[in-house]
């Protein structure tokens, strides 16, 4: 069974401050974190544990699993011998800094050069608050539509990376990858999009260097 921290809302309200200051402490212990965001059932525990079985000979990975309730993403993500602790969010749709920093410290960091902290899932109010990550990360599946940059142009403007995930599903669904990136590039001109399959392996290596590239 996985450790389980339940969060209540921030005990601070100066969320950018907060932030600010996770980001350093975290930098000087040498994690660098990545905050996934993404709506339900687009596919992130499946590529984080994709992610986690190619890279975990080469680095060291730990994941913060937010959720509502339940811990069963913690004891996937711990089956693959990643370091994972569940967080429940009391009802709260989001993440942010001072409850990031609280899952973090309930985690054993030691040795860890990576860092991920898996959101709640939606689109909307992830992308409204800081977490302390050093880079925004959002996944799109091709069965969501090509049309979702348009429709929550918040969470695509501010991420620094797109993956457009389950790209082996891609002929069984109206999906126009360039129509896709073309909308998400006029929103974010330098994000960087990754077109990836967990299941075939597909774009797995671009995505996977880009992290290896970011790493302190």
């Amino acid at each position: 069974m996985a450790r389980v921290i339940e969060l209540n809302k921030s005990v601070t309200e100066s969320n950018d401050k907060d932030a600010e200051e996770l980001r350093s402490d975290l930098k000087e212990q040498g994690v660098f974190l990545v905050n996934i965001m993404s709506s339900p059932g687009s596919g992130k525990t499946t590529l984080l544990s994709r992610t986690i079985s190619d890279m975990k000979e080469t680095t060291n990975i730990a994941v913060l699993e937010a959720d509502i309730d339940s811990d069963v993403d913690a004891v996937k993500i711990e089956d693959l011998g990643a370091k994972a602790v569940q967080v429940h969010t009391d009802g709260m749709c989001h993440m942010d800094a001072g409850m990031t920093r609280r899952g973090m410290e309930g985690m054993d960091l030691d040795g860890v050069q990576l860092a991920f902290l898996e959101n709640v899932g939606n689109l909307i109010c992830p992308a409204e608050f800081d977490t302390g990550a050093h880079k925004n990360v959002m996944i799109l599946s091709v069965p969501e539509g090509d049309d979702k940059p348009l429709k929550y142009p918040l969470m695509f403007s501010m991420a620094d990376a797109l993956l457009i995930t389950k790209m082996d599903t891609k002929e069984y669904f109206t999906f126009d990858l360039d129509l896709c990136i073309d909308h998400v590039k006029k929103l974010n001109k330098d994000i960087q999009i990754f077109p990836v399959s967990a299941k075939t392996g597909e774009g797995m290596d671009a995505w996977e260097n880009w992290l290896r590239d970011n790493l302190f």
